[in-house]
């Protein structure tokens, strides 16, 4: 069970005891990532196990759990107690009845306060963005609350450093074609006290920054040649005014013109080849992720329920 944690003195005891009763044979991590409140005794007082990461940011805090707990099936959710503990076993038996890698709990707001406009429509722009680019077995991008088999998290090569964290995990699924899964949970209001860390507008564009560089990292081919085409069109538009004049008269008035056209046509060329190139380089480094994952042995097999084994 890993939470991480950051001024959330107001909710992390309530969501540890909530955790250990629903899986009261899991081992609750708390990852503290420099709280100034009460957030780390009380984390303490209820039962789990207190670490600290000192880099700032989500992201950071989830690559130090992956890398240092181990276990069978990992558990993860944010310490805000906005996620219902109790779907807990749910997620965990979905997980392990259909050999699957990572099930998420697709939010539904209890009431309308719990889930802000501008985060709603956020969550859907990038959610659809992702489906349309990676696959659409995902409805809820940005969800806080997962279940993952070791296979997953000990294959996963987490770069974000930030809330961008969740975008990573789902496209890295996705991509790798792994089981995935997702289960309809209820989603609540923050308890009084607590304060969402999500900024709207400056984590969206870090959220929306990261699926433009995983789209050329993971799929270069279609990111530069749209970019080719992108200039090819300008340069068409640009050039054959040109072209035409130089038809009817011999001549070519506009020189500098004719040169930017050139030039934009020529970097239009050199751009799809570079997707060519890079297609070939992404499937080696694709290739190289499906065997780091196919290395991690299973430590559980189909049809285990959510009682038994080992996780956290």
């Amino acid at each position: 069970m890993l939470i991480p944690c950051l001024n959330e003195a107001a909710a992390i005891g309530k969501v540890v005891q909530d955790f250990r009763a629903a899986l009261p044979a899991a081992t609750v991590f708390v990852y503290d990532n420099g709280s100034t409140d009460r957030s780390v005794e009380l984390a303490r007082a209820a039962g789990a196990v207190v670490r600290r990461e000192p880099l700032p940011g989500k992201g950071n805090v989830v690559r130090r759990m992956f890398a240092d707990v181990e276990a069978d099936v990992f558990v993860l959710v944010d310490g805000d107690d906005t996620y219902d503990a109790s779907v807990a076993p749910m997620l965990l038996q979905t997980l392990l009845e259909g050999s699957i890698d990572m099930v998420s709990a697709a939010r539904r707001p209890v009431v309308q306060e719990a889930y802000r406009p501008g985060h709603v429509i956020g969550n859907r722009v990038l959610t659809g963005l992702v489906a349309s680019l990676f696959g659409k077995r995902v409805t809820d991008l940005l969800s806080g609350y997962r279940v993952f088999s070791r296979r997953f998290v000990k294959s996963f090569p987490a770069l974000a450093a930030g809330f961008e964290i969740e975008t990573e995990l789902s496209v890295h699924a996705l991509q790798l074609r792994m089981p995935v899964a997702e289960v309809f949970t209820p989603y609540r209001e923050r308890p009084r006290g607590s304060a969402s860390k999500l900024n709207t507008y400056r984590d969206g564009f870090r959220i929306l920054r990261t699926i433009v560089m995983l789209v050329k990292e993971e799929k270069p081919f279609a990111f530069f040649s749209s970019l080719a085409l992108l200039l090819a069109v300008t340069a068409l538009a640009l050039g054959l005014p040109v072209v035409i004049h130089y038809l009817h008269t011999g001549l070519v008035p506009r020189f500098p013109t004719a040169i930017l056209a050139a030039s934009i046509a020529l970097l239009s060329f050199m751009s799809f080849q570079c997707g060519l190139i890079l297609d070939t380089v992404s499937r080696g480094r694709a290739e190289a992720k499906r065997l780091a994952y196919l290395s991690v042995p299973v430590r559980f097999s189909a049809g285990r329920t959510a009682e038994s084994g080992r996780r956290a």
